[in-house]
């Protein structure tokens, strides 16, 4: 059976389930022709190894310490704290404590060109 995405308008609940941790598990929630929609649930002792992603990708940490090693560093990401990475960058998630994330993927062509008037703030 396929899992179903939410459709548009339609509440996600975001919380895990108590046997989530024991397991790396990923849930697609919602996935149109330009954007995915995952929760991540990362265990303490078991990292996600370096990949890539072809498009870009924002990493939300919802829960737990989450650490994200790309472009030769390691950041920590903790509740409330994201992090974007451009398409195609390796990386890779391990959890300091068990950790559940929420992550956004664009799909399809990266748009050349720099931030649009509103991602700079200004009025369009």
């Amino acid at each position: 059976m396929a899992l179903q995405h939410a459709a548009s308008g339609e509440r996600i609940a975001l919380r895990r389930d108590e046997d989530d941790i024991a397991n790396f598990t990923s849930i697609a929630l919602a996935k149109t022709e330009h954007m995915e929609l995952i929760r991540l649930i990362v265990p303490k002792d078991k990292p996600m190894p370096e990949h890539r992603v072809e498009g870009e990708v924002t990493l939300l940490c919802l829960e737990g310490e989450v650490v994200v090693d790309a472009h030769g560093r390691s950041v920590v990401l903790r509740p409330n704290e994201m992090l974007f990475l451009a398409g195609g960058e390796p990386h890779g998630i391990r959890a300091n404590d068990d950790g559940v994330v929420l992550m956004t993927i664009l799909l399809g062509p990266v748009r050349s060109g720099g931030p649009t008037n509103a991602a700079r703030g200004q009025a369009a």
